[in-house]
């Protein structure tokens, strides 16, 4: 069972990783034919909309990733000399107080995205429907604590402490 959870959490860490990756090609290609455009006196009509969402889209994407890679800052001073089972317990800790935090992100945003949707609310240039974006990160934070409750659970039943590399080798 523990087994098939890790492989449901890899898989959708996986899709909203390469979202996130979509979002950065989205930004790069974006930034690229405006300043080129800017250059020739035509800048990119609506570039500033689509930098800011593709950055929501890049940076919540790559979140589920960065913690399941152990990519998230941590400071490891005392963790030398700490017993294995403090280690675990830390580790078990912050999953499951990072699985709250973005849990709270998602409620908020979902609350957010729903009257983004009921007034329209839209970016400034091309009219983006904010809602969308809003959505989007609801989703992602969901497969972030979905990923952090497994990790937590993993740690509970005797897992290994070291991150998943899997996904990034």
């Amino acid at each position: 069972m523990l087994r098939t959870l890790d492989m449901i959490a890899a898989r959708a860490t996986a899709l909203v990783a390469l979202l996130g990756t979509v979002g950065l090609v989205a930004e790069v290609a974006v930034i690229l034919v405006d300043v080129i455009g800017r250059y020739f006196g035509t800048p990119l009509r609506g570039a500033q909309d689509i930098t800011q969402m593709s950055m929501l889209v890049l940076v919540f994407g790559g979140m589920a990733l960065c913690d399941r890679i152990g990519g998230h800052i941590a400071v490891d001073v005392f963790e030398r000399i700490f017993p294995d089972w403090l280690k675990r317990t830390t580790d078990i800790a912050g999953a499951l107080l990072g699985a709250a935090i973005f849990g709270g992100i998602a409620w908020n945003m979902w609350k957010s995205a729903a009257m983004s949707s009921m007034l329209r609310q839209s970016t400034n240039i091309i009219n983006l429907p904010f809602s969308w974006f809003k959505y989007f990160i609801v989703v992602t934070c969901i497969v972030t604590v979905f990923g952090m409750l497994a990790r937590a659970l993993s740690l509970s039943l005797g897992g290994a402490l070291a991150p998943h590399k899997e996904l990034v080798e």
